[in-house]
């Protein structure tokens, strides 16, 4: 075969060609590209002209005109992709909004504004929604003047409201002396509204009493996950909690090794990990969750917990989302250990309930639930699993979030190689000359692989790299000469969680 084939070895008259090829050089892989796939909902407002396919979302500006400014969707897109900072950069946001079910009905907040007489002193009041009061910088405050009654006061909370785009409610006076504040979706989730007013200690002679009724109807996903398709979606930001949990996991599968099941079915192989938030502080509700029979085998849901936030259960999944996504983007050896959540309303007394105590959190670790602690003013990370713990099985394989990216980034850098020296190319044995390009001997891709172990250890995602070089076997078929089979063993690094160490002190005795 020659050297070159620019000019066809056929032709015989005076000519120069010049012919350029793709051609790729790299000595080691790239990490896995991440993408998030967002389930939430849109507005009531926004169901008649949203875009109902799956759609790549840039900022919460774009998610706030297509779905609604306030909806979870652009809840979800400001802590993702904040007005002020990058969030997290290139990393594609795709959205796939929820239909309302039929009968579906939005929560209702009832606020009683109560004055003796009229107000006793002037003041700026706060209306706190679900633990915010302000959303990107706009705050829903209000004067209260000496002299002033329920009308006036409750006029200035109407505007105060509704002066905000991103709040999540729309208000309207009612029969005096009561406001209603209705969210601006309707379902199951809107029910998580909660409403208080902050008076900073100076009451005015005024009193808030608010009353919440509503939000029902259950979300149907199995639309948005088909249309993942072939997409390798890494992370799915599960906005409706609990109630899809069989849908998500059944989509989802498990990594069965005699029968892998979903995304891990070996002619598929694109799994992801289901991020899902909750402002639950009770242990024993958390892992009533992720201790049930059903969970411990399942390697698909990884709470984001916020115990005793006021804010949205979806604003906990998606600040988890935004630390975990960034370091598998860029540095898939490390974990969210230690990440304070970027956006996330803490609770007004810093009281986080069962998981401010360290046995606590090893309890509920032990039972698939992932951990945080609350610290200088901040949720910070302290474990990130998934609900997989099966009994008898120490260490579990598929704990820890980052070890399931672990697994996902060594198949990505296999297919890539696959893809360039073995897919389509002509089987020979390991011993034949060949003077033709495009075919792939054992013993060659034996060398590849082995070269893919060196990487791997250099960007610490494996340990031991010797152990996965001497374990590689590469054979062809000995019934079908069209099947190259492989075999190789692996071991994930670890991280330091706990680091123990015992010292031991005396005395000098004797010295001169």
């Amino acid at each position: 075969m020659p050297v070159s084939t620019a000019v066809g070895a056929e032709r015989i008259s005076r000519i120069i060609g010049y012919k350029l090829k793709k051609g790729n050089f790299a000595v080691s892989s790239p990490n896995l590209p991440q993408k998030i796939m967002i389930l939430a909902e849109a507005n009531t407002a926004n169901q008649a002209t949203m875009p109902i396919e799956k759609r790549e979302i840039t900022s919460a500006k774009e998610a706030g005109t297509l779905y609604g400014f306030g909806s979870p969707i652009h809840q979800i897109m400001r802590i993702l992709r904040p007005i002020s900072g990058d969030g997290v950069g290139g990393i594609p946001t795709v959205v796939y909004p929820t239909e309302e079910a039929a009968g579906a009905t939005a929560a209702v907040n009832t606020m009683t504004v109560t004055i003796a007489t009229t107000a006793t002193a002037s003041a700026t009041h706060y209306v706190v929604i679900n633990g915010r009061d302000n959303v990107d910088g706009i705050p829903y405050a209000f004067s209260v003047v000496k002299g002033e009654d329920d009308d006036a006061v409750i006029a200035k909370i109407v505007a105060a409201i509704n002066n905000v785009p991103g709040s999540p409610v729309i208000a309207a006076a009612g029969a005096s002396p009561d406001i209603t504040l209705t969210t601006k979706w309707k379902g199951v989730s809107a029910a998580e509204l909660t409403v208080r007013v902050d008076t900073n200690n100076q009451d005015c002679g005024i009193t808030y009493s608010n009353v919440v009724a509503g939000g029902t109807g259950a979300a149907d996903i199995s639309d948005a996950l088909a249309a993942i398709d072939n997409d390798w979606v890494t992370i799915l930001l599960n906005s409706h909690g609990t109630a899809v949990f069989d849908t998500i996991e059944t989509f989802n599968g498990i990594p069965d090794p005699e029968n892998p099941t979903g995304r891990y079915s070996a002619t598929n192989w694109k799994p992801l990990v289901s991020v899902w938030g909750s402002i639950e502080d009770d242990k024993t509700n958390l892992t009533t969750i992720t201790n049930a029979a059903a969970r411990k085998t399942q390697v698909t849901h990884a709470l984001a917990p916020a115990p005793n936030s006021e804010g949205y259960s979806w604003e906990a999944a998606a600040n988890m989302t935004y630390h975990f996504a960034l370091i598998e983007q860029n540095s898939p050896h490390l974990d969210v250990n230690g990440k304070a959540y970027p956006d996330m309303p803490v609770p007004a007394d810093g009281i986080i309930g069962d998981m401010s105590d360290y046995n606590n959190r090893d309890y509920l670790v032990q039972r698939g639930c992932s951990t945080v602690n609350l610290t200088a003013g901040r949720f910070t990370v302290q474990d990130f699993v998934t609900t997989y713990h099966p009994d008898g099985e120490v260490p579990p394989q598929f704990r820890y979030c980052r070890n399931l990216m672990l697994d996902f980034n060594m198949r990505y850098g296999h297919y890539l190689l696959e893809q360039t020296y073995v897919v389509d190319k002509t089987l020979v044995p390991s011993n034949q000359s060949v003077s033709v390009a495009n075919t792939i001997k054992p013993k060659d891709w034996i060398q590849v692989l082995r070269s893919y172990a060196d990487d791997l250890g250099e960007r610490a995602l494996i340990a031991d790299v010797d152990f996965m070089k001497d374990s590689i076997v590469v054979e062809v078929s000995e019934t079908n000469p069209d099947r190259l089979d492989t075999y190789f063993r692996y071991k994930r690094t670890g991280v330091a969680r706990i680091s123990s160490t015992d010292a031991e002190a005396g005395f000098a005795f004797g010295i001169v």
